[in-house]
């Protein structure tokens, strides 16, 4: 049995998993904002959407995990080791900006001015994906 191919799998998995539990807990705070609210709509989807990112990071690397080892330059177990850390940095990344986009959506419903405020938790939540995602392609 080949196990080439675990560690490229589980960056992808990992960090597709932890998108859509993201994205979701955005997107059900979203749906309840809503209803009581008239405007910002396209925002309140907008910032429900910013967890979905991590799972372009982790196809990416993905595809150049893949190419690696399948190229020799990166040995499967350290396929599997690289992809089980970074894939548990984009998931918890993931969720954790769903949970950031939550708040921002239900205080900006209070406090519609304050809107592109709570986009700069997201981006710092995002920065810990992206360390990963480049530490990675260092490590490739």
């Amino acid at each position: 049995m080949d196990y080439s191919m675990i560690g490229p799998a589980l960056v992808l998995g990992l960090g597709c998993v932890g998108s859509s539990i993201g994205c979701g807990i955005g997107g059900m705070a979203s749906h309840a904002v809503m209803s009581r609210v008239e405007e910002n709509h396209g925002k309140f989807i907008g910032m429900s959407a910013v967890a979905s990112s991590q799972s372009i990071y982790g196809f990416v690397l993905m595809l150049l995990m893949k190419n690696a080892i399948q190229a020799g330059s990166l040995a499967p177990l350290s396929g599997i080791g690289i992809g089980a850390s970074v894939g548990f940095a984009l998931l918890f990344s993931s969720v954790y900006q769903g949970m950031c986009a939550a708040s921002g959506i239900q205080a900006s419903a209070k406090q519609p001015a304050i809107i592109g405020k709570c986009f700069a938790a997201l981006g710092i939540v995002e920065s810990f994906s992206l360390f990963a995602f480049v530490f990675a392609l260092l490590l490739i």
